[in-house]
């Protein structure tokens, strides 16, 4: 059979394996896989790795922030930049705010997605506001339409729920099938912390990571670990900063409590002292939670390599360093002024390959697995995206391991205009980009139209289902008779 499309020459890298092998496309679709495979058009790729497009699980696109401030990103700009960095699929968020309906938050940013994005994406549905319309109506139905994902906040006075909300909202997940993703904090901490440094005079951004004890993050997991257990519902907690959180994950892992959570390229590469510059400059480091130190991330890598953290996402939030972004509040903001969030999208692949790949702290197939088959898995897209196999999209990317890059303030492609990973050197980068079969990617240029990339609805994954071992105070066989669930 002649095909459309097939790679050849390259090495082709799963989680399993690193094979020389084509790749035949048909109609969007990875048809075949073998050797001496025809079409009619054919991709040399030889010397690269052929590898998944990436699926980057945690990105903040054209979203209003909890203090009213929208990010520097659109669709067509954050998109764009994520395939640059050989991201094919992005799940961002449908952010609800107090006020507002659900169901026509989930409308307005699909029709942003649907005129600008490039890569195909999703949306976790972010709950502010769990009043009664939400949670029995509109979460629901938004589920059931292929809505598997659900955020929620800890902290953050506009956007935090309390804890009988967020047992709410885990109990309509519970029901209809979805996995609930937490930004875990303890509240009060990070408000008495953060306050009572302004008050002393302890302004700059430096403070930041002050103001967010390594403890008020081990206390949130701990708790949401709880509500996890007592319900029986599974959770994704986002961004881990310190090695007791990830202790903390590892145990209640192996208590059977069904708990997922991934890294972020700042609290692998980044450290509290990148926001210790002079005058304003480190608010381009600040992010919540805040990085950490060089001990944390080391205890982050080996949490990785044991499987306790399971997906390596960007939490791309871009604010840029101007009166639009992180210095909104005027010329002199404290650092509580200041809007918390680096770009990431870019260079998440990139920094990763890097690395576990050219500096030898990993292996290729692992690298596939945290940044595009795992996330796929957990987050209901798998066998669709994330892997190179028969039947899955055409979402592929060419790496040159060999091509070196420096990164700079002013070489990525979406709209925030720095980069905090700028001098950094790079071996290893994605050349040439295909989603669902169509290059989007190549020779430096974007060659897709803006609205070209797809909502992707899922189903329920495995990892969303409960694991059916009822706490007692659910099991009406103890007690006594109850019906809870």
């Amino acid at each position: 059979m002649e095909y459309d499309i097939v790679i050849k020459g390259g090495n082709v890298v799963t989680t399993e394996s690193v094979s020389p092998m084509d790749v035949a496309i048909q109609d969007g679709v990875i048809a075949a896989l073998g050797l001496n495979l025809s079409a009619r058009r054919t991709i040399d790729a030889t010397g690269r790795f052929v590898i998944p497009g990436g699926v980057d699980a945690h990105c903040h696109i054209q979203q209003l922030s909890g203090g009213g401030l929208m990010n520097a990103d659109t669709f067509e700009t954050a998109t764009r930049s994520a395939a640059f960095g050989g991201t094919t699929t992005v799940i961002s968020f449908a952010a609800q705010h107090r006020g507002d309906s659900l169901r026509q938050v989930v409308e307005n940013y699909s029709h942003l997605a649907a005129t600008g994005a490039v890569t195909d994406y999703a949306f976790h549905l972010w709950i502010s506001d769990p009043t009664p319309e939400t949670l029995e109506r509109d979460l629901p139905e938004l589920i059931e339409r292929g809505h598997r994902s659900i955020k929620i906040f800890m902290t953050y006075d506009r956007v935090r729920l309390l804890d009988e909300q967020v047992l709410d909202v885990m109990m309509v997940a519970r029901r209809y099938g979805a996995l609930v993703c937490a930004h875990a904090e303890n509240h009060g901490m990070i408000k008495w912390m953060a306050d009572r440094l302004v008050s002393r005079g302890y302004v700059e951004p430096k403070f930041h990571g002050v103001s967010h004890p390594r403890v008020c993050e081990i206390e949130a997991f701990e708790r949401l670990i709880r509500f996890s257990q007592l319900l029986d519902q599974p959770i994704m907690l986002f961004h881990v900063s310190t090695a007791e959180g990830a202790a903390a994950i590892r145990r209640a892992r192996g208590e059977g409590i069904k708990v997922f959570a991934e890294a972020c390229p700042q609290y692998l590469f980044l450290t509290a002292q990148d926001l210790d510059r002079p005058g304003l400059e480190g608010a381009k480091w600040m992010c919540s939670p805040p990085p950490r130190s060089v001990a944390d991330q080391e205890a982050l890598w080996r949490a990785l390599e044991l499987g306790d953290l399971q997906v390596i996402s960007s939490d791309h939030a871009p604010y840029r360093y101007d009166e639009r972004g992180k210095l909104s509040a005027g010329p002199n903001p404290d650092f509580k002024q200041i809007a918390n969030g680096l770009p990431g999208l870019e260079t998440r692949l990139p920094l990763m390959f890097d690395a576990m790949v050219s500096q030898g702290r990993s292996s290729l197939e692992k690298f596939v697995e945290l940044t595009a088959t795992a996330p796929a898995k957990i987050y209901g897209l798998h066998p669709r995206k994330g892997a190179i196999a028969v039947g899955a999209d055409a979402d592929i990317a060419i790496w040159d391991p060999d091509r070196e890059v420096t990164l700079t303030e002013d070489g990525l492609h979406d709209n925030v205009g720095y980069n905090p990973y700028a001098g950094r050197k790079i071996r290893g980068w994605p050349e040439l980009v295909l989603r669902r079969g169509e290059v989007i990617v190549a020779d430096g240029e974007l060659q897709a139209r803006p609205g070209s990339g797809q909502l992707q609805l899922r189903g329920c994954s495995a990892s969303m289902r409960p694991t059916g071992r009822l706490s007692p105070e659910f099991d009406p066989s103890v007690n006594f008779g109850a019906q809870l669930l």
